[in-house]
């Protein structure tokens, strides 16, 4: 069994409009987020890959490209912008490309915070 790592790092803004700190206003305001995606299996006898580089690579690119200097409220089916959403909007986009997906991880570099998805259970 082998475990398949890539990641990618986007920049985006939000809103805090459910946050204490919002008193009541919209706050915009922006992070530094890394995303690590993990897929678990076997290699494929004739290939020796658990996945198609170039299939994985190329679906992370769409993902970062649907998130990188984005306004995250304007994402659809993403909801408040929590590093949770991200992580489960983020396997959601990604689980029909690599069908053994481990799991989906989302760091906030400000605040050193991470979020990691395993998908729903059956």
């Amino acid at each position: 069994m082998f475990e398949l790592s890539k990641g990618f790092r986007f920049e985006a803004a939000h809103t805090l409009q459910t946050s204490v700190w919002a008193e009541g206003k919209s706050l915009v305001h922006g992070h530094s987020y890394r995303a690590d995606v993990v897929i678990r299996g076997y290699p494929d006898a004739s290939t020796g890959m658990i996945i198609d580089l170039n299939t994985f690579d190329e679906a992370l690119k769409d993902i970062r490209n649907s998130l990188d200097h984005r306004f995250l409220d304007d994402i659809q089916d993403l909801g408040p912008a929590t590093i949770e959403n991200l992580s489960a909007w983020i396997w959601r986009k990604i689980s029909p490309i690599c069908p053994n997906l481990l799991c989906v991880t989302v760091r906030r570099d400000s605040d050193l915070g991470a979020c990691s998805y395993y998908g729903e259970k059956p």
